[in-house]
């Protein structure tokens, strides 16, 4: 009876060791709120740098050829150059729900697609 009592107590803690590890993840894991608002915010912050180097980049464009149409930028600068006009442009960078676009010039990046 004792040994029956032993195994069952060890099984009960270990049980409750899970439960309150599972708990723990759901908070602390990399599913939780926190880990998914400081991914967000640092993808945010990388669209952003790239954003900047690929503006500086249609600047110069800019000043050779007097318009943005017919502008390109290599991969290398992490950011879609949407739509580009004599005037203005659109860069975008992001998947799903991540999406951020850049207007320019003189823009600001901003949530969601050009």
């Amino acid at each position: 009876m004792g040994r029956a009592f032993g195994l069952v107590s060890i099984v009960c803690t270990l049980a409750l060791v899970a439960i309150l590890m599972a708990m723990n993840m759901r908070q602390n894991g990399p599913a939780s709120p926190t880990a998914k608002r400081a991914e967000k915010e640092a993808i945010a912050a990388v669209a952003s740098l790239n954003f900047t180097g690929a503006a500086t980049e249609l600047e110069a464009f800019h000043a050779e050829n007097d318009t943005y149409a017919g502008a390109t930028l290599p991969p290398a600068f992490g950011v879609t150059l949407v739509r580009a006009d004599a005037a203005s442009y659109c860069l975008q960078a992001g998947v799903g729900a991540a999406v951020q676009h850049f207007t320019g010039p003189g823009g600001t990046p901003a949530a969601g697609p050009c």
